[in-house]
């Protein structure tokens, strides 16, 4: 028994699997050897002597680890790598000045910066690392005082900061996670269903921060919910759940004219068709709110114009604010594949064409739940 515990207690010790793909453990890897490889660059022009000022200091390369191999921490978002390690520089060397001995002012620096970057919700982990520099740099850290805060804590976060952003920008991926407003979010209407409130309630109660961001977490639980949700109705079709009666606009038409198709008919986009019903692109009403914003200022030209006697405006086609790369679905897609399209990739409205890739339908997030609920309530009334 004594052993089997010890197994299972030394099991607790195991880590779990990496799901991440290799060509984004690759990407990471790259993304730091990049950004670490600027930031010595930059130090090094910026402060000159490295036996002045050190050309990069060690908490760097924890920074790096954080904002290229896992950008979405919270832990990982540039107030936490700014705020963090500029607080924590400025406790270490107020430590270091003011209390003799090395081990204590190292343990009470680390103390404060923790307390400080809480205080400032600038946690980030290679900050503690920041103070302990400051404290225990030797000679060549003490000598630069408070500028150390500046030089080179201040500018290698901000380059090694900017790397990051421009780096996860050109390589496609999501960088800064800012913490977003809650947003009404669709899910199936069961009682398994969560809400925002009740996540942040079960957040509160627990003892320990988590190493991920609330709206992370928050889509990470709706796509799994619509998932799981959705497996159970493999063989329901789109068709069965599009809206038939589509209200379309073809590229020929005024702005103004798609603006009042969508207000008469109280949708939300409107598909672009062309002679054949083909599907040539999508407007929404957010392409058009400058139709909405510009009539005033419109109409006013527009008279101007008449009493200059110039030509006048001519107002926009559709043609010219529609979205051409248009995701669209066949009637015989099953729902199940429309999952990751609404959760993961931010769609709202798809076009459902049919057997001669003619419109024949919209899906909206709302078709799509009302439909699981249809399906799942008649599944019901069947099993009873």
């Amino acid at each position: 028994m004594t052993r089997n515990a010890l197994l299972r207690w030394l099991n607790g010790f195991l880590p779990a699997p990496v799901t991440l793909a290799w060509t984004e453990r690759l990407r990471a890897g790259l993304g730091a050897l990049i950004g670490i490889a600027l930031t010595g660059g930059l130090a090094h022009l910026v402060a000159g002597d490295a036996s002045a000022n050190p050309f990069l200091i060690a908490p760097m390369g924890a920074s790096a680890v954080l904002l290229f191999a896992v950008p979405a921490s919270p832990l990982a978002q540039p107030w936490s790598i700014i705020g963090g390690n500029i607080v924590s520089a400025a406790v270490g060397v107020t430590c270091a000045l003011f209390v003799r001995d090395p081990v204590g002012a190292a343990a009470l620096a680390v103390c404060l910066a923790i307390c400080a970057m809480f205080a400032l919700r600038c946690v980030h982990p290679p900050s503690g690392a920041v103070a302990l520099t400051a404290v225990l740099g030797g000679p060549s850290i003490h000598a630069l005082g408070y500028g150390f805060v500046f030089a080179p804590v201040a500018i290698q976060s901000a380059a090694l900061l900017s790397s990051a952003i421009v780096f996860h920008a050109l390589t496609g991926h999501r960088y800064p996670h800012g913490h977003a407003a809650p947003q009404p979010a669709s899910a199936p209407p069961d009682a398994a269903s969560f809400t925002r409130a009740d996540l942040e309630a079960v957040l509160s109660r627990r003892s320990e921060m988590l190493d991920v961001d609330p709206d992370d977490l928050e889509a990470l639980l709706r796509e799994t919910q619509l998932q799981a949700y959705a497996r159970r109705f493999t063989e329901f079709t789109c068709a069965d759940i599009m809206s038939r009666a589509t209200v379309s606009v073809t590229p020929d038409a005024s702005a103004r004219a798609a603006l009042a198709l969508i207000e008469k008919h109280q949708v939300k986009a409107l598909p672009v068709i062309d002679a054949t019903r083909r599907v040539c692109g999508i407007v929404t009403r957010a392409d058009l709110a400058p139709v909405r914003r510009g009539g005033i200022v419109e109409g006013m030209r527009h008279a101007i114009g008449r009493l200059m006697r110039g030509p006048a405006t001519t107002p926009p086609l559709v043609a010219a604010l529609m979205t051409t790369d248009v995701r669209t679905v066949k009637t015989t897609t099953a729902i199940a594949d429309l999952v990751p399209m609404f959760a993961h990739f931010g769609h709202h409205h798809v076009p459902v064409i049919g057997a001669h890739d003619q419109l024949a339908g919209m899906i909206t997030e709302t078709d799509l739940i009302s439909g699981l609920y249809r399906q799942s309530f008649a599944g019901e009334r069947q099993s009873a």
